[in-house]
Order: C-alpha cells, then sequence, then structure tokens
C-alpha cells in the first residue's frame, strides 16, 4: 500500500516525477494499491492516469483552502496554536485514517511517500513495523534554510517556528517506522546523527529516463539561461528572485544579449512581476514539456539557496546534454563532481563568472561527462531495484518476527 497527499498527474514537481517513475517498475513486479488524498478538481485524466504505476486505487475525498484566499490566511493564523507544522497538519484527515486502519492488514508493506501522509498514518496503524517512510527531503532543514534567509523579521519568526516543529514532528514520527530511506546520504546522515534515529536503511539515488531527455544534435540558442522548478514552492520562489536581484545583473554586464527563462507551474505574483523590470527575464508558467526548453538552453542555473533532499532538474538537464551551474545547495545529495560534471558557485560574482564561462562555450566537455555520468549509474531500473531491496528488508523482518 503507497499513502501520498495526491494523484501525480500532472507531473510537474520533482518529487512526483521521482515517484511517478519508481512506481512504474515496481508496479511490473508487484500488486500497488495507491491509497490518496482527491481534490474535488481532481481531473478524470489523472485518475484514469493512475493505472499507469499502481494496480488499484482508493480516493479519499478532500479539499484544502486555496493559496492566498481568506481561508488559507485563516488556516496560517489557527496553525498558530497547533502541534503540528502548517505542511503537515493541512492533510488531517479522519477519512484516510480511517482508510489505512481498515486496509493496512491485507498488505505486506506500508510505504509513506513524503512526511505529510504520515499524519494520518500515526493515527491508523496497528503494524508500525512493516512500514517504511520514503523521504524526499529532510522537511525541518528547508524550514531552517528559509528562516535563515528571510530578511523580514516577522516571516522569520514564522518560519522559525514552522522549523522547530516540524523538526520535531519529523524526529519522532520517523522513528516509528519500521525503517526510512531517503534520497541522499547527506539526508541520512542528518536523519541519523541530528535525529538520533536507528531506523535509517539508506538512500536512493535521484533517477532519470536517459532516453527520453537525449539531446537530439540540435545547437543551443545563445545566451539562453534556463530554470526549472516548480514556482509555487517557496524555495525555488526564493532562487530565482536571488538570482534576478544579485546574479543576473552581474551576466548581463558582461553578456547583455543573454535571457533569462523560468519554466515552471504555478508562477506567483511576485515571480511574475520579476518581468517588469527587465524584458529578457521571461516566466512561462506550466508547459506539457520541459524538452523544448532543455533543447533551447545553453546553460542551466539551480541557484538554490533553501531546499533538502536532492534536484531531479539538475539530472534531466545533464541526460539532455544541457550544462547546468548551480549553487552547492542546489547540488546537494548528487554523485556530481565540481567542475567535471557541473559548474558550483555560491557567491553572486563565483555563479556568474561560471554561467559566462559556460555562454562562452569554454567548457564544452562538461555536458558529454555529465550526459554519461547518468547514462550509466541513474536510470530509473537502477534506482528501484535498491528502493525493492529496503521493501524487501522490512518484508522479511516481519516473516522473521511473525514465525518467533
Amino acid at each position: 500500500m503507497w499513502l501520498k497527499t495526491g494523484l501525480l498527474h500532472p507531473l510537474d514537481t520533482g518529487g512526483k516525477l521521482r515517484t511517478f517513475n519508481m512506481l512504474k517498475v515496481l508496479n511490473r513486479r508487484h500488486k500497488i494499491t495507491y491509497l490518496a488524498l482527491s481534490l474535488p478538481d481532481t481531473s478524470e485524466e489523472s485518475i484514469k492516469k493512475a493505472s499507469e504505476y499502481s494496480s488499484s486505487q482508493i480516493l479519499i475525498p478532500f479539499s484544502e483552502a486555496k493559496k492566498r484566499s481568506l481561508n488559507f490566511y485563516c488556516e496560517l493564523f489557527l496553525n498558530l496554536f497547533s502541534k503540528y507544522p502548517y505542511a503537515v497538519g493541512k492533510y488531517k484527515s479522519d477519512l484516510m485514517t480511517d482508510a489505512i486502519a481498515e486496509q493496512e492488514s491485507d498488505f505486506d508493506i506500508v510505504v509513506c511517500d513524503f512526511l505529510a501522509p504520515s499524519i494520518n498514518w500515526i493515527r491508523a496503524t496497528k503494524q508500525p513495523s512493516k512500514s517504511l517512510l520514503f523521504q524526499h527531503n529532510v522537511e525541518a532543514l528547508i524550514w531552517k534554510r528559509l528562516a535563515e534567509n528571510s530578511n523580514n523579521y516577522f516571516t522569520h519568526l514564522y518560519f522559525k517556528s514552522q522549523w522547530q516543529r516540524m523538526r520535531n514532528f519529523e524526529k519522532n514520527v520517523s522513528a516509528r517506522f519500521g525503517g526510512v530511506v531517503g534520497v541522499s546520504d547527506e539526508d541520512c546522515r542528518i536523519m541519523r546523527e541530528e535525529y538520533g534515529l536507528k531506523n535509517v536503511f539508506g538512500s536512493v539515488p535521484t533517477g532519470v529516463d536517459v532516453e527520453y531527455f537525449k539531446p537530439d544534435g540540435r545547437a543551443p540558442e545563445q545566451g539562453f539561461i534556463l530554470f526549472l522548478g516548480s514556482m509555487d514552492w517557496m524555495p525555488n520562489i526564493d532562487a530565482v528572485q536571488y538570482f534576478v536581484s544579485s546574479i543576473y545583473p552581474i551576466i548581463k554586464r558582461k553578456y547583455p544579449s543573454a535571457k533569462f527563462v523560468i519554466v515552471g507551474r504555478n508562477p506567483t505574483k511576485s515571480v511574475k512581476e520579476l518581468v517588469d523590470n527587465d524584458k529578457s527575464v521571461i516566466v512561462t508558467g506550466t508547459v506539457d514539456d520541459v524538452r523544448p526548453y532543455l533543447k533551447k538552453a545553453s546553460v542551466m542555473v539551480v541557484p538554490l539557496r533553501v531546499g533538502g533532499g536532492t534536484r531531479i532538474k539538475i539530472y534531466e538537464a545533464m541526460a539532455a546534454g544541457v550544462p547546468v551551474v548551480s549553487t552547492s545547495v542546489g547540488a546537494e545529495g548528487l554523485a556530481v563532481e565540481n567542475n567535471k560534471h557541473i559548474l558550483i558557485g555560491d557567491s553572486p560574482d563565483d555563479f556568474a563568472d561560471k554561467t559566462i564561462r559556460i555562454l562562452n562555450d569554454e567548457l564544452p566537455e562538461l555536458s558529454s561527462n555529465a550526459r554519461r555520468l547518468v547514462e550509466e549509474n541513474f536510470s530509473w531500473e537502477k534506482v528501484t531495484d535498491l528502493f525493492e531491496k529496503y521493501c524487501e528488508t522490512i518484508i522479511q523482518k516481519n516473516i522473521n518476527g511473525s514465525l518467533k
């Protein structure tokens, strides 16, 4: 049984892509029941496409406040008096709790995908030992970095409060699972050393569909700088704002014909407003396929200052033959080598300088090295094989325990 806060289509976030590709492989080998929350506006197409990655589905009716609506701000206010962090507490559902309790005994293993569904799992489970938590991020780390990078006093206090509550929830709930799997060795280290968890099995690396993103030999558009990411996720919003305010002006002085294209779903008002002062900044919003933008890009930038887990978009760019410039946070947890597969710059001047080097085509071997790395090591089949072994460890432990 696979627990999730929603269906996977449209595949417009890194977490959805990771889950979709791994579940497609697992569903060929096992019977997967996908138990998830379903919003009133969930499309019939999304429901239909769930059969691509699961054998059967149990969808739980659920509603949530639209971001930046009056109800949304009311929820944020009320959450100030809750023990739960908002990013978890908003998914609390008695119906999902009841469904888990009713179904749990029918399955060999229950996988909680991301931390958020665990708020319902902890209230329902009678067999925590046969469960696996799949952590795509150390969630508290994101809130900690948001607090550290906030310049507004009240926003800083809010993020700090969310970080502390997320840390307590994440630490205590993770300890209750039969096992925990991360997406990077660094995330696993944090969970073991800072949370004191004894049930962390290890990590599964980020994968990529190397054939889907295979370059077609077309020359990129000169000066085309690309950012890919969900533009309603705070770390990505912070990243593009930081790039436009602190890095892009340095690039423009040395490479005046540059343009910065931000591709990703649901751009916020603050992201859309980035084009007002500079017409060379382009915000596309949701796109059906990112590959045409990757084919045009001379370089992809990942100027993240906040984040956790790993960035699938970096491997997608590498598979597409697009050179990548990233901060250390952006490349965190990926098996990439600076100056061989990727360029890393953490100050605005350094990041800009490395981007300009790519635009000037000074490092043509970078993209071929990167493509070779993902081709040889990070197919979804290989990644899922490792995840499957972690699941088998849980199942075997419970079989041995029942025999005793």
